[in-house]
């Protein structure tokens, strides 16, 4: 007999950090309250403590399902949109394949030109907890729900290098390289006086010529400005460059891919297969990431599909969050036959220990299990952090 869904409630997962993500507040950065800070390098608001929206969804038949959306900014916009639209009618629908009830749910208001945004954020999160118990009725894995039975290994690349010089970042990444770890991603701001070059410089000379070393352009540069510092960092071989340019302008973009000689990575701000639709007939990006808290699974894999199909390689993003999400990611990057899978290094591991079987990182891995679902929930110390939001 069919299942339903009879609830959903919603959470505000935050945990106070020493450090907020991408380092301490600048003198040129402002400060909003004791909650954000505005980066000056991008103008891009980040929180100052690890935070998601977590929602668990049950049915008439017992089983509960997690998701895990972006709380970085207004978590409470999100929460709304669940808890007056999207959770109530959800519990009207008869639950089969999680790809009818996302569509079901997109098309409550794409008409009005919601179709990303909090609005798509929201989806992602009841979408992946909708996989979660569509697998576990199954009695699989959510990577042999999408086809792929067994768990795995799949190699994840060291994001960040959270250290005051360059010295102390060589050290980080050379401690990393001892680990297993054989690639890594470095931001543009984090360097000596904004030395990209000589940043990237410094790290090829001291791990070698066969580590892979990318750079976070993080949306700062206008496209002449991305093709003459992607010019002065090809003697040094980067990996990819990511996000050079304004992410809703296609034709910078393309400009971009053009005038590099190394792969573009573009990815983790789309919400669903539509904003890869048109760059993918520009040929572009060469390298995939999506990142699982805006895409749900359901639109994950569609994007993985189309990249398949115009030879992308699939490297997912990953975000700041209790790591539902990442487990949701981490699953079904392995069964899109993803390449790797980013390591936030100074994000996943504390907050992976709130969660019953999340995937160890470890000698350059993460170590992917078979269990039913997403195969985590969080534990009695996750549930100090999840505040019950009621609206």
């Amino acid at each position: 007999m069919p299942d339903r869904v009879v609830s959903v409630d919603i959470f505000l997962f935050e945990r106070p950090r020493d450090t907020p993500y991408l380092g301490g507040v600048g003198a040129d950065e402002t400060m909003i309250d004791t909650r954000y800070v505005v980066r000056g390098f991008n103008g891009t608001v980040y929180p100052l403590n690890d935070r998601s929206l977590v929602v668990r969804v049950r049915t008439a038949g017992g089983v509960e399902g997690w998701g895990e959306t972006y709380g970085l900014i207004a978590p409470k916009a999100t929460a709304a949109i669940i808890a007056d639209l999207l959770g109530p009618y959800l519990c009207t629908l008869q639950l089969g394949h999680p790809a009818a009830a996302w569509q079901s749910l997109y098309d409550l208001q794409r008409n009005r030109g919601y179709w990303g945004g909090y609005y798509a954020d929201a989806l992602a999160a009841l979408d992946i907890a909708l996989w979660d118990i569509y697998a576990q009725n199954m009695g699989q894995s959510l990577q042999a729900a999408m086809g792929r039975p067994g768990g795995g290994r799949l190699p994840g690349y060291i994001s960040g290098l959270p250290a005051d010089t360059g010295a102390a970042r060589l050290d980080m990444a050379q401690h990393w390289a001892a680990q297993g770890f054989d690639a890594l991603k470095i931001p543009i701001s984090a360097t000596d006086d904004g030395d990209v070059v000589g940043e990237f410089a410094r790290l090829r000379a001291g791990l070698g010529a066969d580590h892979k070393i990318a750079l976070d352009m993080h949306w700062a540069f206008a496209p002449q400005d991305a093709i003459a510092l992607a010019a002065d960092l090809a003697v040094h071989d980067p990996w990819f460059l990511e996000a050079p340019v304004a992410p809703e302008d296609i034709a910078a973009q393309v400009a971009v891919a053009k005038g590099i000689e190394a792969p573009l990575a573009l990815g983790e701000e789309w919400r669903t297969d539509w904003d890869y639709a048109p760059r993918a007939g520009h040929g572009i990006p060469a390298i995939l990431q999506p990142e699982m808290g805006h895409t749900g699974i359901t639109q994950f894999q569609a994007i993985a599909k189309r990249g398949a199909a115009n030879n992308a390689q699939l490297i997912p993003h990953a975000t700041i969050g209790l790591g539902i999400f990442m487990a949701a990611s981490l699953r079904a990057s392995l069964a899109c036959g993803a390449t790797c899978h980013e390591f936030q290094h100074s994000v996943y591991g504390r907050n992976a220990a709130l969660l019953e079987g999340s995937a160890p990182c470890e000698a350059g891995h993460f170590i992917i299990g078979d269990s039913p679902g997403l195969g985590v929930k969080p534990t009695a110390e996750a549930f100090e952090m999840l505040s019950k939001i009621e609206i």
